[in-house]
């Protein structure tokens, strides 16, 4: 059996490890709290608090466990030494619409996309029409409004660091 890799960048894992961190050492040490006090307010069959906290205790330790799954299966695409006109994983593209309109998106794994922030998953609809087109290309993309048409601007590889 071979174990799906997850392409990343170095940011996004480094972004995933202090996600862990934080449930391991903030998260989980409350909710430990939670629980010895709703335990301290006497018969458990019939106490909310307690069970609303052993179930959030179950939901951190899937979280994290969850988590520790995609670091473990992460192949860390080093962007800056990718290069070429060509859009792969990693490269940050400009697009401009029909209307004139630009937009600059990187491409990145699907476990750190964060679209307010121009990261989109390499998996997303405009990205997978994006893969293997260069400058000067029109890609169309089915959005929910209808069909979209990009114009690609630019395309570069550039590290970015951790925000």
């Amino acid at each position: 059996m071979t174990v799906e890799r997850i392409p990343m960048t170095h940011v996004g894992v480094l972004r995933l490890r202090e996600q862990v961190k934080r449930l391991k050492t903030i998260e989980k040490p409350k909710n430990i709290r939670d629980i010895e006090e709703a335990r301290a307010h006497g018969d458990l069959s019939e106490n909310a608090e307690y069970h609303a906290a052993k179930e959030r205790q179950g939901q951190l330790d899937a979280e994290i466990r969850h988590l520790d799954d995609i670091l473990g299966r992460a192949e860390v695409i080093d962007v800056s030494k990718l290069s070429g006109d060509r859009i792969v994983f990693g490269a940050t593209v400009e697009l401009e619409d029909e209307a004139g309109h630009g937009i600059t998106y990187r491409l990145v794994g699907e476990y750190e996309a964060d679209i307010k922030r121009g990261l989109l998953s390499v998996t997303s609809p405009i990205a997978r029409a994006l893969i293997g087109r260069e400058i000067g290309d029109t890609v169309q993309v089915q959005a929910p409004g209808g069909l979209k048409e990009y114009e690609i601007m630019d395309v570069r590889f550039e590290d970015f660091d951790a925000e």
